[in-house]
This record gives structure tokens, C-alpha cells and sequence, in this order.
């Protein structure tokens, strides 16, 4: 028995009547636990249907896929239990809401649809952001000669990564990847189209999932995917398929973006710029040159990013100088704030302290003249 298995044996001889699983798929309030092996069951079910525990809803604590949980109050008969308790979280994700992710597993074809280096930098540096580390996946190799798919993995590695090329018609690297995806749990990103979900089908043949055709029209794949769901791999690990989309969003601060590019992190490794918040934009005494392939990519992000930055901020600035009112028809309409106190109406405590005050002076004076 290994260290992982004793400690829950141990946990669970603490927790008389309970379980410990993780969530395997959230629907609605109610959640799908695999509960762990190696604590001794009487029955055979290893899946729960579990609601929330009231307290947990209380203090406002959610359950997301992905979650370590204790389980009170199993009834085998219909298979359901209660969560009672959320472990804490080593990593988690927002979108997807998936908690405790080890890896990202970024797949991309080499053909069908063919491989775009801009949109594979942008994922990328989606996925840097996460803080996880990444497994660089190229599909459908059996579609290009051996010379094409070097040509693509000499290329990728300048970037600062080292891909697996596949192939689920030949099955051509797939023990690789399942050695890769032992024992983790990996969330599974990508365009449409690149055969994500075949490549899940044939790593877990248990499962069937619906395979979108690639669009003749447009070269790219329909969006087959529709929630998030952890999928148990035959050899060990969890695989979490999530909705594919062709350009995901690079919402950071302009001054976040350069540490998502391995090429920028070695180069400032090696020397510093003058400037703390230099964007590298030919700034000067910059240590990073210019003389990288995805050069061009940053600078294509830093112009997004930047713009929304700017957009956010004018945003600020309109909202701090306008409010909200709502019309007679119930729509929202937005005026000016009245800045300066000198246009406000005095209170009537304020005009009653003018009017004494005025009055003092008044019979002051008079009794000066007389």
C-alpha cells in the first residue's frame, strides 16, 4: 500500500460512516463522487450521488468539479450520500470551474484543420497563465509525411516546448500521452476540430463521446463539448473535457504578459531591464531582443492587452463621473454627478444656524448706533 492510500485509510478510520471521493461532474445541486480506492467497502458501488450539506451552503462554500470531499450518510440502496466537507484546493481554474488540475493537455492538429503557429501562441500563453504545467499534444500525424511533423517539433521547441505527436487512427503515440496523463488529473483544452474527443475515446474506451465533424466551409471544427466533466483513464488519472473555442481571451494586465512566454523568462534570466515595468518595446537598456520568432505574437497580445487595459480604465473614469437612474419605462440611464458641495441645497439645520447668525449680527449693529 502506498503513502496516498495509508493517509486516507488513516482520515477515514477518523470519520466513522464517512468517505472521501472526489466530484466528478456537477449537475444542478447535485454532485457525481468517485470515491477513493484502497478504504474497505461492504458493496461494490464506487460512484455517489451526493447532495450539499445546509452548513456547507451557509458559509457560502462551493462544491466544483474536481473537489476533495468527505462524504457522511451513504445509502447504498439508492447510491447517494451527503458532502460534508470540502478539502482545500492546490490549484484551481475559473474557466472551466475545476479545482485540484495538475496539467494542461493542449492539443492541436498538424491537418485538418492545419496547424496555426498565431493561435497556438495564443493558447499557449492561455495556458501559462494558469500556473500549470503543460503537455503539448500534435493529432493526426498519420495525415503529414515524418519530415512535416520534425519540421513542427524542431519549430515548437525554439518556443520552449517539447510536443507529443499522435495519431488516433494509428494509435501512433498514444502510450506516450497515457504516460503523460498517469495519475493526474489534466484538463483537456484546444480549438474545435483538432479531435479532442476522439483522442479522449480512444484513451478511455468506456466512454463514447459525440464527435462534432469539421466544417468543410470554414476549416474548423463545431463545438461538441458542452460541460465539464472528469473522466476516469484505465491506467490511473482523471481527464477533464472541456467546451472547445478557437480564441480564448488574454484578459491580464500589460505588465503579466511577458512571463507567459518561456522565450522572454530565459533572456530576463540571464540579464534585467532597466526599468521595472518595461513592456519590451524597444524601451531603454531592454534585455529582451527582438530576435525570436514570437516576437511578433507578443506584440500583436501586448496591443490587446493594452487596449483593454485602457478601455477598463475609461470605463473607471466614466463610471466615477456618472450614476445610474432608472427611467420612467424602466430603463437605465446615466447623468451627471453633481461634483461640487456649492450647487448642493443647504439642510435646514444649516439655514436656520445663517438665519440666528444673521440675526446676532443685526442687533449687534444696532446697538453700535445706538
Amino acid at each position: 500500500m502506498n503513502a496516498e492510500s495509508a493517509n486516507r485509510l488513516k482520515v477515514h478510520s477518523l470519520e466513522v460512516g464517512t468517505l472521501l471521493g472526489t466530484v466528478l461532474a456537477v449537475q444542478a445541486n447535485y454532485y457525481w463522487v468517485k470515491l477513493d480506492t484502497g478504504i474497505p467497502l461492504s458493496v461494490e458501488k464506487t460512484t455517489l450521488l451526493c447532495t450539499r450539506r445546509a452548513r456547507l451552503k451557509k458559509i457560502g462554500q462551493q462544491v466544483i468539479v474536481g473537489d476533495r470531499v468527505r462524504v457522511e450518510e451513504p445509502d447504498w440502496t439508492d447510491g447517494r450520500g451527503a458532502i460534508a466537507q470540502v478539502f482545500p484546493r492546490r490549484s484551481q481554474l475559473d474557466r472551466p470551474p475545476i479545482a485540484n488540475v495538475d496539467q494542461i493537455l493542449l492539443i492541436f492538429s498538424l491537418a485538418e484543420p492545419s496547424l496555426d503557429p498565431f493561435q497556438l501562441s495564443r493558447f499557449l500563453v492561455k495556458a501559462e497563465s494558469t500556473g500549470l504545467e503543460i503537455c503539448l499534444c500534435f493529432n493526426k500525424s498519420d495525415l503529414v509525411s515524418l519530415n512535416e511533423q520534425q519540421y513542427w517539433c524542431d519549430r515548437i521547441s525554439k518556443w520552449g516546448y517539447s510536443p507529443l505527436v499522435v495519431s488516433v487512427q494509428t494509435r501512433s503515440g498514444l502510450m506516450s500521452l497515457q504516460d503523460q496523463l498517469d495519475q493526474k488529473i489534466t484538463v483537456v483544452s484546444g480549438p474545435s476540430g483538432v479531435g479532442k474527443s476522439s483522442l479522449i475515446n480512444n484513451l478511455i474506451p468506456t466512454i463514447d463521446l459525440r464527435i462534432g465533424a469539421v466544417s468543410g466551409k470554414l476549416g474548423r471544427g463545431r463545438h461538441t463539448t458542452r460541460h465539464v466533466e472528469l473522466f476516469e483513464l484505465p491506467t490511473g488519472g482523471l481527464l477533464a473535457d472541456t467546451p472547445g473555442f478557437n480564441q480564448p481571451d488574454l484578459n491580464y494586465a500589460p505588465h503579466e504578459l511577458a512571463g507567459y512566454f518561456p522565450e522572454i523568462r530565459q533572456q530576463l534570466a540571464e540579464a534585467a531591464c532597466q526599468f521595472s515595468d518595461c513592456l519590451h518595446q524597444d524601451e531603454p537598456n531592454c534585455a529582451v531582443s527582438a530576435e525570436w520568432e514570437r516576437y511578433e505574437h507578443y506584440s500583436s497580445f501586448l496591443a490587446d492587452v493594452v487596449a483593454r487595459q485602457e478601455s477598463i480604465d475609461q470605463s473607471t473614469d466614466a463610471e466615477s463621473a456618472t450614476k445610474a437612474k432608472t427611467g420612467d419605462e424602466g430603463q437605465i440611464q446615466y447623468e451627471p454627478k453633481l461634483a461640487p458641495k456649492k450647487y448642493r441645497r443647504p439642510s435646514r439645520r444649516a439655514q436656520r444656524q445663517a438665519l440666528q447668525d444673521l440675526r446676532y449680527d443685526v442687533d449687534t449693529l444696532t446697538q453700535d448706533n445706538d
